[in-house]
């Protein structure tokens, strides 16, 4: 148990506790776990953990009365945290004066008091664990040590809340400036889009009219711009689709029929001959986001045939569970990656520098979207994979 440090200073010791921000805040059951239990170990019919405001004594939790707050002068919480002592111990007979003062302020008349301040880690005494009787009593020496450790917990509780207070403020303002860069690559794709959109048409147009008619080096440019802009455009497709994925977290959670959800998707893809796509049948998924479901498949199997020189590009997807979650696997026979990069390639603009079969190059972007919406239901993804013989994504979200 810390003990005061410093000279008293109010003005200090009230800015200490305003920093725990547990004024008038609701009830809590960890705090009345710990009246009961010091009723029980020091044998009394009230205990209270006290917050002293500036002219009040204001109880988080109380045991044994039905009291919030009553006046701070000549309380005995306001002699407890002016204590030198650890543990300041009251009887009426040995501190008449003391309890006369006191005399209206609570909702009974007390004749034993036992108050541990707590201080801050500064050395501000914020509060106090104290315990009454209308009788005189002596606390053995282990009903002192156990009111200590409770008095200890309790600052512990204050300690967390304070933290957990922090957390919330920075994660406020993290979401504000996540809010201000969404905002912002929103805008400044949509300014890219419009420009794009006409260097593209302008350069088809070009191409197509001067067909046969341009030396071979001026079509290779031609060629060269027009595939470099639709390079530029997947990849400011990619920036938004990476940053809206948090609202497709914000969609109602359904029960899926895993068939009927994939069955979508790879009616999608599979219109070609030389793709062969197999899936599991009679699967239903309980409470999840088909939504960011959706789009994971749609990413995984995109990548699985679009990387993938074979004659035949082939999809396996797999599902099992377990108590804790849905687990899935998208193995293909594709390209593969190598080892090294199994992890990196889920950061973000993370790619391989290896074209795909038509010759277009990732932007590194689909496979952090992936990430970020499976880690968003609870879950995680990993891969196994080996260059020319194809990848295996294994990721698992959690059953709600």
């Amino acid at each position: 148990m810390q003990h005061k440090l410093i000279p008293f200073n109010e003005k200090l010791r009230r800015a200490a506790l305003e920093e725990y921000n547990i004024l008038n805040s609701g009830p809590d059951e960890d705090y009345d776990n710990l009246t009961f239990l010091a009723s029980v170990i020091c044998n009394v019919p009230v205990v209270k953990i006290s917050i002293v405001d500036k002219n009040r004594i204001w109880n988080k939790s109380v045991f044994g009365a039905d009291i919030e707050e009553i006046c701070r002068q000549n309380s005995f919480c306001d002699k407890a945290i002016h204590s030198e002592k650890p543990i300041l111990i009251l009887n009426r007979s040995e501190d008449p004066e003391v309890f006369k003062k006191a005399t209206g302020i609570y909702d009974r008349e007390f004749s034993f008091y036992a108050g541990v301040p707590l201080y801050n880690p500064q050395g501000h005494a914020i509060a106090v664990f104290c315990i009454f009787d209308t009788e005189e009593k002596k606390l053995s020496e282990e009903q002192q040590r156990s009111l200590k450790a409770l008095a200890q917990q309790t600052l512990k509780l204050f300690e967390f809340r304070k933290q957990k207070n922090k957390l919330y403020e920075v994660q406020k303002k993290l979401k504000e400036k996540y809010r201000e860069l969404e905002k912002f690559a929103s805008m400044v794709s949509h300014d890219l889009k419009s420009p794009l959109a006409n260097i593209i048409s302008l350069s088809e147009l070009l191409k197509d009219e001067n067909k046969g008619k341009l030396n071979e080096d001026t079509e290779q440019y031609l060629e060269f711009l027009v595939e470099s802009s639709y390079s530029l455009r997947n990849y400011i497709d990619g920036i938004l689709s990476f940053y809206r994925s948090d609202h497709v977290m914000e969609k109602d959670y359904t029960n899926v029929d895993l068939r009927k959800l994939l069955k979508g998707i790879i009616d999608l893809y599979q219109v070609s001959d030389d793709i062969e796509i197999t899936y599991p049948d009679d699967v239903m998924l309980h409470n999840v986001n088909k939504a960011a479901l959706s789009q994971v498949f749609m990413n995984l199997i995109s990548n699985a045939l679009k990387y993938n020189n074979k004659d035949l590009r082939k999809v396996d997807i797999r599902f099992s569970k377990n108590e804790r979650y849905y687990s899935f696997e998208v193995k293909d026979n594709g390209n593969g990656i190598p080892k090294e990069k199994a992890t990196e390639i889920f950061s973000l603009f993370t790619t391989l520098e290896t074209p795909d079969r038509d010759g277009n190059l990732g932007s590194g972007i689909g496979l952090a979207t992936v990430k970020k919406l499976i880690e968003s239901m609870g879950g995680s993804i990993s891969l196994e994979s080996e260059a020319g013989k194809g990848s295996n994504f294994k990721f698992h979200i959690k059953r709600l």
